[in-house]
């Protein structure tokens, strides 16, 4: 067990190469975010990260989020990453882990709505119930740890869109406006 929850992050990186942030666990805040990056590295795949605890907890999302109930979508754990990483974009160079170009395709926050748990208790139970106020992706979203990894998937509420490809109708950073491959 790492004794810091961003030991794991901190050992892959050369911080004299690569402009991601280095940092250390974060006071909570009283308004959690959350941050989806676009990530080409040797795949595309979408980053989803959650505020817990004083860091963004972490998942590479293959297929990227879904804004449609019908739709799971395979979340693979990684290792956290520092609250600071919540507005990085730009290129990891080669060599670096995660080598690879990276936008914030959507950010904001969110609420956990796992009556009497706690954010870090339904993590650790691996069943996430949140309610998402992104500036793209919006309403309830269910996390849920499996033998294969997390699937997360969008909640029936007033935000799902049965027939829409969230992702390429909506491709840009929310930062810099810019594509992916722009960057």
């Amino acid at each position: 067990m790492p004794a810091s929850p961003l030991e794991e992050y901190n050992r892959k990186r050369d911080f004299n190469k690569t402009a991601e942030p280095s940092g250390t666990k974060s006071p909570p805040s009283a308004n959690p975010v959350f941050v989806v990056q676009k990530h080409l590295a040797s795949h595309l795949h979408y980053d989803f990260r959650l505020e817990i605890d004083g860091v963004l907890k972490s998942w590479a999302v293959p297929k990227g989020p879904s804004a449609s109930p019908k739709e799971k979508r395979l979340a693979v754990a990684t290792e956290d990453h520092p609250m600071q990483y919540a507005s990085f974009e730009g290129v990891i160079p080669a060599g670096e882990y995660g080598a690879g170009k990276v936008i914030v395709w959507d950010r904001g926050t969110f609420q956990n709505l796992k009556d009497g748990k706690t954010l870090e208790e339904s993590y650790s139970t691996g069943h996430l119930v949140i309610n998402l106020q992104g500036e793209k992706l919006k309403g309830g979203y269910s996390l849920l740890r499996t033998k294969m990894g997390w699937l997360m998937v969008k909640m029936e509420d007033e935000f799902a869109r049965p027939l829409s490809d969230i992702l390429n109708e909506q491709p840009a950073s929310v930062i810099s406006g810019r594509l992916v491959e722009e960057i």
